[in-house]
């Protein structure tokens, strides 16, 4: 199978993943940051936004990081090759990956102004959202991150889940910078 089309269709079963959460919802809250939280979680964000932990039952979220993306602290050896069908794989944190397309890290999407979103527009991410580009005009947004199914979301409900990662507390993380394939 060629890498272009494994991409496509782990983006298309993350596309599908998050329409359906959205799409089986009846009522709308009033609140946008109510509206906001309703989506997040059930669009999985913290599946890979907040770093796993080991607990007595194994690997949970390590919900004093929630949403903060890639431990600054959890530096991760370069990704192993590709190897027959295994070409893409994340670390043990699930806030790193690799594949095709390099290393990708969870950003962080706390509030936080120098490491988060804190410094962000609701219409810079709404633009990320429907871009796939970060700010709306930079960099590509890389795998898994499925902002293919973000974006056919109404600029109503990005806004709605921006002001829900607004009115979480702010976790100064610095996530590493995307990491191009060697």
């Amino acid at each position: 199978m060629k890498t272009r089309s494994i991409v496509t269709t782990l983006r298309a079963a993350a596309m599908a993943t998050a329409l359906v959460a959205v799409t089986a919802h009846a009522g709308s809250p009033r609140d946008a940051a109510a509206r906001g939280a309703y989506l997040v979680n059930g669009m999985g964000c913290a599946d890979c936004h907040t770093p796993l932990k080991s607990g007595a039952k194994g690997p949970q979220p390590d919900l004093s990081r929630a949403l903060s993306g890639h431990p600054q602290d959890a530096v991760l050896p370069p990704a192993p090759a590709a190897n027959g069908p295994w070409i893409w794989g994340g670390a043990g944190t699930n806030t790193a990956f690799w594949g095709p397309w390099g290393v990708s890290y969870a950003a962080n999407l706390t509030p936080d102004a120098a490491t988060g979103t804190g410094a962000w527009s609701s219409e810079q991410f709404v633009r990320a959202m429907k871009t796939g580009k970060h700010l709306g005009a930079g960099r590509p947004l890389a795998p898994p991150m499925p902002w293919q199914a973000f974006g056919q979301l109404s600029d109503t409900d990005l806004r709605a889940i921006f002001a829900y990662l607004r009115s979480l507390p702010a976790v100064p993380n610095r996530v590493p910078t995307y990491q191009p394939p060697r």
